[in-house]
C-alpha cells in the first residue's frame, strides 16, 4: 500500500481524529500531574440540588431564594453554621435567614421579583472564607418560578484546575452527546438515502419530541412511561410529514433543490409556533431534578447520563439488526440504492419511503427527549443540534446510516473536549474545522463510496 492509499485508509484516518481529540487531554493531564479525585470531584459533596432544599425545610420552599454554604477542608465539604443572609429589594429588606448546621438558608419572598442577596462575612465562622470578597452582595437575582437558588463560594477558587478524572469525564460526556446526535441524525441520513432530501425541518422532529415529552410529563405521566409515548408522536409526525407534503411534491416531480428550499421554510415557520405555544423559556423534565454526578472510576456522571448511553446503545443496535437481518431493512437498503429497480423487483417504494419518515420521527423525537433531559427543553434546541447533526452525516458519508452514527459520535466528542482547550463559545467551530480536515482527505466522508460523475 503506498502512503497516499495509506493516508486515505478509512482505519488510519479515524486513529488520526482520536489521536487529535484525545492527545490534548493526555498531555495537559500529565502537566497537571495525573490522577486523583480532582477539585471538581472534592467540590461534588457541596453540590446541592431542590430536592435537598425540600428535604432540610421540611417541606415546599414557597416563594423563596434558598441555598446552602460550603467549603471544601482537608477534602471533605464542611458547612458553616450562623451565617446571616439577608435579601433586600428596592433597598428594603424582604427577608432574612441564618444558616443551620447544615449550612442550609431559606429566605421567605414575598413573590416573583429582582432581589438583592448579600452574606455577611463578619458571621461566617473561624477558618470559612468567601472566595471573592466582593462577591458577598449578588445584585439583580431574579425570581420567575417561585424559587431561586443562589450561591456563594467559600474557599480557594479551584475553578481551572484539572486532572485525569476532569478529562475522562469531559470525553464520557462528549461520547454522551455524540450518542444523542447519533440517534437523531440516523433518521436525517436515512430519509436522504432513500429520496434524496436534505431536510432541515429535521431540527423540528427533534424540537416536537422533546416537546410532547414536556407536555405529557407535566400532565402528571412519569417520565419513563412519557418516552414512549412521545417517541410513537414523533413517528406520527414523520409519517405525517411524507404523506401531506413530501409525497404531493415528490408526485409532483419537484427538484430536489426546490424541496431543500420548502424544508428550510418548514422548518422557520414550525419553529416560530413553537415559541409561541411553548414559550421563549428553557424547561426541564422531573426527572431531570435531583441529579447529582458520582464517580465510576475516574468518570463522573449522573444516572441520567448513563440512562440516556443505555438507551441510546440499545436504540442503535436495535437499528443496526433492523437494517442487516429484517426483510424491511433490506427494502431500506434496495430502495436507498437504485429505487427504479427496487420498485421493478416488486418493493412498494413509497411505503417504504413512508416508513423510513415514521422511522425517522420517532429516532428525531427520541433524540430531542434525551437531550431535553441531559439540559433543559427549548423551541429551538433541535435548530442548535442541527449543524452538528448535518456535520455528523456529511463527516460519516452521506445516506450512510452507520457512518452518521460514527460521525456523530466524533463530532459529539470533539466538541466537548475542545472546551478544555479553547473557549466553549467556540466548540462549534472547532467540531467544523474536523470535519473539514476530514473531508479534505476523504471527500465522500470516513464510510462514504466513492461516486463517479460524468
Amino acid at each position: 500500500m503506498d502512503l497516499a492509499a495509506l493516508v486515505r485508509s478509512p482505519r488510519v484516518l479515524l486513529a488520526l481524529v482520536a489521536l487529535t481529540v484525545l492527545w490534548p487531554a493526555a498531555s495537559a493531564s500529565a502537566q497537571d500531574g495525573g490522577g486523583g479525585s480532582g477539585a471538581q470531584a472534592e467540590e461534588a459533596g457541596c453540590a446541592f440540588t431542590k430536592a435537598q432544599a425540600v428535604e432540610a425545610n421540611g417541606g415546599p420552599l414557597g416563594s423563596a431564594i434558598w441555598g446552602r454554604l460550603c467549603q471544601v477542608q482537608d477534602g471533605k465539604p464542611t458547612f458553616p453554621e450562623g451565617v446571616a443572609i439577608v435579601v433586600r429589594q428596592g433597598g428594603d429588606e424582604v427577608g432574612r435567614a441564618t444558616t443551620g448546621a447544615d449550612g442550609v438558608f431559606v429566605v421567605a419572598l414575598p413573590g416573583n421579583g429582582t432581589y438583592q442577596v448579600v452574606l455577611d462575612p463578619d458571621t461566617l465562622p473561624k477558618g470559612f472564607a468567601l472566595t471573592d470578597e466582593d462577591r458577598a452582595t449578588l445584585d439583580a437575582v431574579r425570581v420567575n418560578l417561585g424559587d431561586q437558588q443562589v450561591t456563594f463560594r467559600l474557599g480557594e477558587d479551584t475553578r481551572g484546575k484539572r486532572d485525569f478524572s476532569d478529562y475522562a469525564t469531559t470525553v464520557a460526556k462528549g461520547l454522551r452527546l455524540g450518542l444523542i446526535l447519533a440517534v437523531a441524525a440516523v433518521g436525517l441520513s436515512l430519509v436522504y438515502g432513500v429520496t434524496g432530501l436534505t431536510n432541515f425541518a429535521h431540527a423540528e422532529l427533534v424540537t416536537f419530541g422533546a416537546i410532547v415529552a414536556y407536555a405529557i410529563n407535566r400532565a402528571g405521566v412519569p417520565f419513563w412511561i412519557t418516552l414512549p409515548l412521545a417517541v410513537a408522536a414523533g413517528a406520527l409526525a414523520g409519517t405525517a410529514n411524507d404523506r401531506l407534503l413530501w409525497r404531493p411534491l415528490r408526485r409532483r416531480r419537484m427538484a430536489l433543490l426546490s424541496m431543500m428550499v420548502v424544508s428550510i421554510g418548514l422548518s422557520t415557520a414550525l419553529r416560530n409556533i413553537f415559541q409561541i405555544v411553548f414559550g421563549p423559556d428553557g424547561k426541564r423534565y422531573t426527572a431531570a431534578s435531583g441529579q447529582v454526578e458520582r464517580s465510576f472510576g475516574p468518570v463522573r456522571l449522573t444516572p441520567n447520563d448513563l440512562a440516556i448511553m443505555g438507551i441510546c446503545v440499545v436504540v442503535l443496535v436495535g437499528m443496526t439488526l433492523l437494517l442487516r437481518r429484517t426483510r424491511l431493512g433490506t427494502a431500506i437498503r434496495a430502495v436507498a440504492d437504485n429505487p427504479d429497480l427496487a420498485s421493478s423487483s416488486g418493493i412498494a417504494v413509497d411505503r417504504i419511503i413512508t416508513v423510513v419518515w415514521a422511522l425517522c420521527g420517532a429516532l428525531a423525537a427520541l433524540g430531542g427527549i434525551l437531550y431535553g433531559l441531559s439540559l433543559n427543553v427549548k423551541f429551538d434546541m433541535g435548530f442548535l443540534l442541527l449543524l452538528s447533526l448535518f456535520a455528523a452525516v456529511v463527516l460519516g458519508g452521506l445516506g450512510n446510516a452507520y457512518g452518521a452514527v460514527l460521525g456523530a459520535v466524533v463530532i459529539g466528542v470533539v466538541q466537548e473536549t475542545s472546551g478544555l482547550l479553547v473557549d466553549t463559545a467556540y466548540k462549534f467551530v472547532v467540531a467544523l474545522l474536523v470535519l473539514i480536515l476530514v473531508l479534505l482527505v476523504r471527500p465522500q466522508g470516513i464510510l462514504g463510496q466513492r461516486e463517479r460523475f460524468g
